[in-house]
């Protein structure tokens, strides 16, 4: 949701393209990119590890990035096959499916890897559509690792390559109108760039000899910071040396910033339902939602940092106004500069859920649907896919894309400066923190080297979860994007390759960064993640079975018991 998507979990670049993280990467990065943490590194380590020590003036190093016959190849065959590649970017863009139910999308993205070689198998880490994919040759070389995102929006659904509002899904309803799904945060592209790079290093590879084990992780559910944050806990992504990743963004951008960490949790509190002609001794959950929504902003002034973020939203407030609701929820992102700074406003907003339950009668329970931790940035890692980026240069867009850019800038009341089509300065991450999104990436990137790049889908000064990228994503600018986004991802992994000496300092800056510091999954003891029960056709066409052994199904009911209030005694009649 990327989360959140609040600007969430996809923030992007500032122009500057000062510290880059993944979810930095969605807006050209313009503020802070990374903690310094001179005065919290004693009392945070985590934060420390993730802070930047560059403090001179600093010029991106050049020459990293070498050619060799195995990146010309691999980027041949991107361009030979592109057609395919552009298709299935179009093909999960029509799909439009939401976390944890990407049927088609999963089976379409994996089904471009089965033919490029690679072994599938499905059911990684429980969730029924996220696989691993596995190509190997020859024994000893590195192990590299991609991530493929496949997951739509709720409510922005939009016609593709139209300057302005037109939902390609509009539900009606006369009560509550509202648009179906879209890939407003681009992964129909993101998904597709990571396997064409994928495919075209272990192609590569074959052709050249060059011994190597290529896997795709193709991930469920990054719109609500579940699929990646939960597997990394199963060890999923253990043994790999890199792992490459990129998101659509507003401008072509690397860099090593950090991100927030953050806990998402859902409250639900219980009450009685009655008329609402007769509405004494009734409990409203609905009236405990709102309290502690009112309540939670009063946490802004005196306890929300810079570096904090706090967001909520009901998701269940009731369905008619004469039937008092007796379930209500209201679930909240809380993110912070580290797992440890989460947890001390996360205890603060569940005294606020407490509070609200008492004033209102009611009974609250919550529960953490996700949490991650602040990214583990790589500043040898990001030198070299810039490098490759200047290298291969910015997307080509077309007179179409950036025809459509600008009609879009015109819609949104943005200045018509069309798509960003230059290569963003390397430059080092702004020195104090300021927050900002979170990603599921973020836990991976503690366990093996991470680099995250941006390329440009949206347009200039527009924002990840919108109608307007789901417009982008599978028309002119986004197919441009998809290219471009392979053949950076694949020529940085053929450096990887080619120069092992590359791989070794970005893997030495990884232990010294972590060095003393344990990374243990922000998910509580029994965490259970939440899960859909697939369409029987899919168990049978990848193979699983329902349900897996990792969750509880069905899944325990949640049912007020709750009795009406009491107004006291009974008032004697006048006389």
């Amino acid at each position: 949701m990327c989360d959140l998507h609040d600007q969430h979990d996809h923030e992007t670049i500032g122009a500057s393209g000062h510290g880059l993280s993944r979810r930095r990467i969605m807006q050209l990065l313009g503020a802070a990119g990374v903690t310094t943490a001179v005065l919290a590194a004693e009392a945070d380590p985590v934060m420390a590890a993730s802070a930047d020590t560059t403090v001179s003036a600093y010029e991106a190093p050049t020459g990293l990035a070498q050619d060799s016959p195995a990146k010309t190849s691999a980027l041949a065959w991107i361009k030979d096959q592109a057609t395919r590649i552009t298709g299935l970017n179009s093909e999960i863009w029509e799909n439009a499916e939401l976390s944890l139910r990407e049927w088609e999308s999963s089976l379409a993205e994996a089904g471009f890897l089965e033919r490029a070689g690679f072994e599938v198998e499905f059911g990684t880490a429980g969730f029924p559509t996220a696989f691993t994919a596995t190509f190997s040759y020859g024994k000893g070389g590195p192990v590299l690792g991609f991530s493929g995102e496949y997951d739509a929006l709720p409510g922005l659904s939009q016609n593709k390559g139209v300057g302005h509002h037109d939902p390609r899904e509009y539900v009606h309803d006369p009560f509550a109108p509202s648009y179906g799904p879209g890939h407003g945060c681009g992964h129909s592209a993101l998904g597709t760039a990571a396997a064409a790079a994928a495919a075209a290093v272990a192609q590569a590879a074959k052709k050249h000899r060059l011994p190597i084990t290529v896997k795709f992780f193709g991930s469920t559910a990054e719109e609500t910071l579940i699929g990646k944050t939960y597997a990394v806990s199963k060890g999923v992504y253990d043994g790999l040396d890199a792992f490459l990743d990129w998101h659509p963004s507003t401008a072509n951008a690397t860099g090593w910033g950090t991100t927030n960490a953050m806990t998402a949790v859902t409250f639900t509190f219980l009450g009685v339902a009655g008329h609402g002609g007769t509405p004494l001794g009734n409990k409203s959950a609905l009236d405990a939602a709102v309290m502690m929504a009112t309540m939670s902003e009063f946490l802004r002034e005196e306890n929300l940092a810079p570096s904090g973020r706090l967001h909520w939203v009901i998701n269940n407030g009731g369905d008619i106004p004469n039937v008092t609701p007796e379930i209500a929820e209201i679930s909240y992102y809380v993110r912070e500069g580290s797992p440890a700074r989460v947890q001390v406003l996360l205890d603060k907003v569940i005294a606020v859920s407490e509070a609200a339950a008492k004033a209102s009668q009611t009974k609250v329970q919550h529960r953490i649907t996700s949490a991650c931790w602040n990214q583990m940035p790589n500043k040898a890692f990001a030198e070299l896919m810039h490098d490759n980026m200047q290298q291969l240069g910015p997307p080509e867009f077309t007179d179409e894309a950036q025809e459509l850019a600008k009609e879009l800038q015109e819609s949104l009341g943005l200045p018509q400066k069309g798509m960003h089509a230059e290569i963003a300065e390397l430059t080092a991450p702004n020195p104090v923190f300021m927050g900002g999104g979170s990603t599921d990436v973020a836990d991976i990137s503690w366990n093996v080297p991470t680099v995250s790049m941006g390329a440009a889908l949206a347009p200039i000064g527009s924002k990840m979860h919108t109608w307007s990228t789901a417009s982008c994503a599978a028309a002119a600018p986004g197919q441009a994007a998809v290219l471009a986004a392979a053949r950076y991802l694949a020529a940085t992994a053929m450096d990887l390759v080619t120069q092992p000496e590359r791989l070794k300092a970005i893997k030495d800056e990884f232990a010294e960064r972590t060095e003393g510091v344990e990374w243990k999954t922000a998910l509580p003891d029994g965490y259970e993640p939440p899960m859909y029960e697939p369409p029987e056709w899919f168990l049978k066409k990848t193979g699983q079975k329902w349900p897996p052994e990792n969750i509880t199904w069905p899944p325990k009911r949640v049912v007020s018991q709750e009795k009406f209030a009491s107004l006291g005694p009974e008032l004697a009649p006048q006389k």
